[in-house]
């Protein structure tokens, strides 16, 4: 039993000079962005009939055109009708349109929303980063009040911090 211990402790030994270098190169990897900073999403209502979605999209990241959705509430959210994207082979899911940078939407209403009406604005998104990481979907959420018609289009409201176990 003696000699087991000791050939473990010899072995820790030898491997400890080893153990900066393995820190060193995790170190030198990319830090991951939590996905509500690599993909920013804003919301305002440009009319009473219609919301504008933004996505500020972080270098080295990009959005699945084909992973986004929104929801609305009281007023819910017609068909949008999505930009183009560009082009990238996927090793999982073959030839998938992509946004980087940024992307702007427009969100229909099936109905005019009240002037000063607070709507609620759900997005589902999903995205990877550059090094070979893909997130899980991610939704978000903003609250934004619906101008009067004839009005200028409201400011825009970043998404709410999501509440998690390390936020």
């Amino acid at each position: 039993m003696r000699s087991i211990a000791a050939a473990a402790l010899i072995g820790m030994l030898a491997a400890w000079p080893a153990i900066p270098a393995v820190a060193q190169l995790s170190a030198g990897q990319p830090a991951l962005l939590p996905p509500d900073q690599a993909f920013r999403l804003s919301a305002r209502a440009l009319d009473p009939s219609t919301v504008e979605v933004r996505f500020d999209i972080a270098d080295g990241y990009y959005l699945y055109r084909d992973r986004l959705a929104f929801r609305v509430a009281p007023v819910p959210a017609g068909r949008v009708n999505l930009p183009p994207g560009k082009v990238k082979h996927d090793a999982f899911f073959g030839d998938v349109q992509t946004y980087r940078n940024a992307v702007v939407l427009r969100v229909p209403l099936t109905r005019a929303g009240r002037a000063g009406e607070k709507l609620t604005v759900n997005a589902d998104s999903q995205g990877c980063a550059d090094v070979g990481v893909c997130y899980p979907p991610n939704p978000q959420q903003v609250e934004i009040v619906v101008p009067a018609a004839g009005a200028r289009a409201g400011d825009y409201v970043q998404a709410a911090k999501p509440r998690g176990w390390f936020n």
